[in-house]
């Protein structure tokens, strides 16, 4: 009887015998578990980076010796760290630290403003220096239907070449001088993947889509090693005040490898990092994308992961497409979208863009997986996500692409008959639950472009939720702000924060939104699931790494608006405390 009591003890998380004191407890908590079997907890301990403790106060007593640090959560939620399963972070901490239009409503003049004042920051800069400015919100250029174009640019009090990045990081605006120094010409053709935009007359306007950006972006001189290194350091710092303790890199340059590895091996990484090298689809032979793969992985990938966070290379990113969203509408889709003709707005003849046909990429995606590498594609309209189901599903019948987790991102506008697909065939939907609200984005660049059935059921974060899919969350930043509480209140609600206008009030469309424990365990142990962790992190389980955060309150007891105010006092990656607020003061309580 009593080695049935003491190996049920052992099981519900309560310690063993004479064991050695934890390094840290926290107690008094609602501790939000994403353990099924355990939901809720008062206290947690940690020994070594690893939670050695899942129960009540009681229960963590026996744990405290005279060096354990005490954490009184006094109510406050206690629960895993946030996985984020898609984001540019190289990206977002540039972005922190350069000229930034912050995904503002702007007018024409005042677009020519906010830059003018970037150059004129600048006195001494050459005349051909480039000036990159970047969250240029384009669809949200006022008055509604504005776009700017070179000759915007070319406006402006300099000679120097300007590349201006829209927020959804599919389009660039470049002035004259600019698409002078690309070499980009009213003649000159469309790159595989991407679009130089014409006007009516032929010439290039300075828009730039997908790829063809690369046309400008190529002529950029290089980011010096210390500014990449500050920039994943700012990158890092915002992450670690939002909760993040793990995140994706879902199109990871070698200057992001480079980067976050050097802050690896020099102590200063706070979240686990992965990494997925973007396959360009004018180079997809899998016979020479496998082995640059390979190469890349055995030069960063550090191996099985360890309570301190390392860097994993085991995905590779693909762009099936664009954006769904007015101007650029480059999402591949099954019906054309629709246009205004007599003031009506019916079908057109355009269905976008797929830059890795059907030929091209099952082939690519079957010797992905039977490489081992887990792929991720990046799909906004319906038809690319087919594609890329499709392409999965020929993975999946080999038997070495079995146990290969593939992503499909975004997934913005996707077809009924493919929302059981996603389960039976383990594919995993990764969101970017802010987008399922009104927005110029949405409502004024997407619902009439798309058609009221299609524009019903965008972003169908509920249906494949229905159908059984497994959700993880990725917020995409820099695309949008570094706001993974607000996202997640989005995922619940389908509304705003109210501070976009009247015309944005409202609830998004038909489709639901989502529970919070799905909300929650998608950020949490369904995207560590989608980057091969979810045995040591995702859910607070004896055993596992202590990537843990604190809350300023309790998750259950708060409204679902109430989730966008959440502030996170403390974020804690394999035992480690590498954030903690300001308001949650060390009080070594004992």
């Amino acid at each position: 009887m009593k080695r049935l009591a003491f190996a049920l003890a052992l099981t519900l998380g309560a310690p063993a015998f004479a064991e050695a004191p934890a390094d840290t407890v926290f107690r008094h908590g609602a501790v939000h578990t994403v353990d099924s079997l355990h939901p809720a907890a008062q206290a947690v301990a940690v020994r070594g980076g690893k939670i050695v403790y899942v129960g009540s106060d009681d229960g963590a007593a026996a744990l405290i010796g005279g060096k354990t640090r005490i954490v009184d959560l006094d109510g406050r939620t206690l629960m895993p760290g946030l996985v984020d399963g898609h984001m540019h972070p190289l990206a977002g901490g540039a972005q922190l630290r350069t000229c930034n239009l912050d995904y503002a409503p702007l007018t024409e003049e005042q677009f020519r403003q906010r830059i003018q004042a970037c150059l004129d920051a600048e006195p001494g800069a050459g005349p051909d220096q480039w000036l990159l400015v970047s969250n240029w919100y384009r669809q949200f250029m006022r008055p509604p239907g504005t776009d700017a174009t070179k000759t915007t640019l070319d406006a402006l009090k300099t000679g120097r070449p300007i590349l201006v990045v829209s927020s959804d990081y599919h389009s660039a605006l470049v002035n004259s001088r600019g698409l002078e120094l690309a070499g980009v010409t009213d003649a000159t053709p469309d790159p595989a993947g991407g679009k130089i935009t014409r006007d009516g007359k032929g010439e290039a306007t300075g828009i730039l889509e997908d790829d063809a950006r690369s046309l400008a972006f190529s002529k950029l001189p290089p980011t010096l090693p210390a500014d990449n290194d500050a920039n994943a350091a700012a990158a890092l710092d915002a992450l670690r005040r939002q909760g993040v303790t793990s995140f994706l890199d879902a199109a990871a340059s070698p200057e992001s490898l480079d980067a976050f590895t050097r802050l690896q091996k020099a102590g200063r990484l706070t979240a686990r990092a992965h990494f997925a090298p973007v396959i360009d689809p004018a180079s997809p032979d899998p016979a020479k994308v496998i082995p640059w793969l390979a190469g890349l992985k055995k030069r960063y990938d550090q191996g099985s992961l360890h309570p301190a966070p390392g860097i994993t290379l085991r995905n590779a990113k693909m762009f099936m497409d664009g954006v769904v969203e007015a101007p650029a509408e480059t999402a591949g889709m099954l019906t054309p979208y629709f246009v205004q003709k007599d003031g009506v707005w019916q079908p057109g003849e355009a269905r976008g863009e797929i830059y890795f046909p059907a030929a091209v990429l099952k082939p690519l995606v079957v010797a992905l997986g039977r490489a081992g590498f887990d792929p991720h594609l990046h799909a906004d309209g319906d038809r690319a996500v087919r594609e890329s189901l499709d392409a999965v599903e020929a993975m999946r019948a080999d038997p070495n692409g079995r146990s290969v987790r593939p992503a499909i991102a975004h997934d913005e506008v996707t077809d009924p008959a493919d929302y059981p697909r996603f389960r039976a065939l383990g594919a995993l939907p990764v969101m970017s639950y802010q987008w399922g609200k009104l927005g110029p984005d949405s409502l004024d660049g997407a619902k009439d472009v798309l058609g009221p059935d299609r524009f019903s059921r965008m972003e169908p974060e509920g249906s494949l939720y229905a159908a059984g899919a497994r959700i993880a969350f990725g917020s995409d930043w820099p695309v949008d702000r570094l706001d993974e509480w607000f996202d997640l209140k989005v995922a619940m609600t389908r509304t705003g924060d109210g501070t976009l206008g009247p015309a944005y009030d409202g609830v998004f469309n038909a489709e639901k939104g989502l529970p919070l424990d799905e909300v929650i365990r998608s950020a949490t142990l369904d995207s560590a699931y989608e980057l091969h962790q979810d045995k040591v992190t995702g859910s607070i389980e004896v055993g596992k790494f202590a990537d843990l955060i604190v809350l300023d309150r309790d998750l259950r007891a708060i409204s679902p608006d109430e989730l966008a105010r959440i502030k996170v006092l403390l974020t804690m990656v394999g035992g480690r405390e590498v954030w903690r607020s300001a308001d949650f003061p060390d009080r070594r309580v004992k």
